[in-house]
């Protein structure tokens, strides 16, 4: 092919991809970006993210067994791991051996009834602490983190795993002031990842910020860098787990 005709056909690849009007989401063709979404819309870019739950230790004790492992899916009310919490358990023994002769010594007179309803507070108590040695999920999602190893000294308030709900995900996106009037909760917007090839994902948007502020770093509406934004919450459906944390998503807006 001569060289006339090879710049022919170039310019006509690129008058193509140039022509590609009201897209929204963008990938890379010859080193350069194409629009890929084609009708309805302007693209904005955000990061997915999820809602993440640290799960601590109650109190101040020994791990005697892990039950999950990074990756694992558990459900609300699973058991994650077992504490030694010896101390805590012979100071429940002995309050309720003590507390099962308290209604006898109060009617006897060995016990005032101050003293009972102290005694009553601090089986409760003990009991309490007891129970908090089984460390259990509060919610249904994936476990992302797990921080400490069976054997290990933890106390009160360590973190011991990070959950999160892998299948509800969502993204923050900025958008200028005069956009908002067509944006609400509820509204249902589209989502689409550059990687494959511009694939979309049901989104709803969950908020709408209160107040504007500059356009902070990660956000990317491509043409407006400087004017004062809003942040707008889009949650994401992600039953099929293909969208992670921390990916890039470009969101269609109405125009």
């Amino acid at each position: 092919m001569s060289v006339r005709r090879r710049i022919a056909v170039a310019a006509g690849v690129l008058a193509v991809a140039a022509g590609v009007v009201g897209a929204t989401a963008w990938w890379p063709i010859f080193g350069f970006s194409v629009r890929s979404w084609f009708s309805g819309g302007f693209v904005y870019a955000g990061t997915i993210e999820a809602t993440k739950v640290d799960v601590p230790a109650r109190v101040s004790t020994v791990i005697g067994t892990i039950q999950v492992q990074e990756g694992d899916a558990v459900r609300e009310g699973q058991v994650l791991a077992l504490l030694t919490g010896e101390d805590i358990k012979i100071n429940e023994e002995s309050l309720a051996s003590y507390f099962a002769r308290a209604d006898w010594m109060v009617r006897s007179g060995e016990l005032a009834l101050p003293n009972y309803e102290n005694l009553k507070t601090s089986l409760k108590l003990a009991k309490l602490q007891k129970e908090w040695l089984t460390v259990k999920s509060p919610v249904t999602g994936t476990v992302l983190t797990r921080y400490h190893e069976p054997g290990e000294q933890v106390m009160a308030g360590m973190r011991l795993f990070t959950i999160a709900n892998l299948d509800a995900l969502w993204a923050y996106v900025y958008v200028p002031q005069p956009m908002l009037y067509r944006i609400r909760p509820g509204m249902q917007v589209a989502g689409a990842l550059p990687e494959l090839r511009g694939r979309e994902f049901a989104g709803t948007v969950l908020k709408v910020n209160d107040e504007a502020e500059f356009t902070p770093k990660n956000v990317q509406t491509r043409e407006e860098r400087t004017r004062l934004v809003f942040g707008i919450k889009i949650g994401f459906d992600n039953s099929d787990g293909i969208l992670k944390p921390g990916m890039p998503i470009e969101v269609r807006l109405p125009e």
